[in-house]
């Protein structure tokens, strides 16, 4: 019995490893925030598309691309600063919105998209500065030809989906 359950134990280390995952990460900054798309596999070649939803962010985030509007003081529109030959097409992001989505071409190892944007609370003190607790419960969505799948941001601003079951 001990070697059946140490077996599967193996079994599931090994299957975990082998997933092909995408990370983003959300860097606060005045007065362009930041976000990062990276993978750490080989897995991520075909097209695919990489989408941000604030709503069930702990801040009750949004966007706030323009100086009138939902946002408060400063504003930033939507800026890709990475990786821009891999991106297929830039969302056109709203003062207000709380999702976008960019379709990338692929997602090699190592390889970094980036883009800066203002990000702005609805239910916090400081609306203008967002920590990584209130972008907590984002969801970020990656759609690719291996299918869709979702994770939620934590409490350190990062994210980490599941995308592949690529070995490499």
């Amino acid at each position: 019995m001990k070697t059946i359950l140490t077996l599967s134990s193996c079994l599931f280390a090994l299957a975990s490893v082998a997933r092909a995952d995408a990370t983003m990460r959300f860097i606060e900054g005045a007065p362009k925030d930041s976000f990062e798309i990276s993978s750490d596999s080989e897995c991520l070649n075909g097209p695919l598309t990489v989408s941000i939803n604030l709503e069930g962010s702990a801040g009750g985030l949004i966007f706030d691309t323009t100086s009138k509007g939902a946002g408060v003081e400063v504003f930033h529109p939507f800026e890709l600063t990475a990786g821009t030959a891999l991106v297929n097409q830039a969302p056109a992001v709203m003062d207000g919105d709380t999702a976008l989505s960019l379709r990338l071409s692929e997602l090699p190892k190592g390889q970094i998209v980036a883009f800066t944007l203002d990000v702005d609370d609805t239910c916090g003190a400081r609306e203008i500065t967002v920590t990584g607790a209130e972008i907590a419960g984002a969801r970020v969505k990656v759609n690719s030809v291996e299918g869709s799948q979702s994770a939620v941001f934590d409490a350190t601003a990062r994210v980490r989906v599941d995308v592949s079951s690529c070995n490499a």
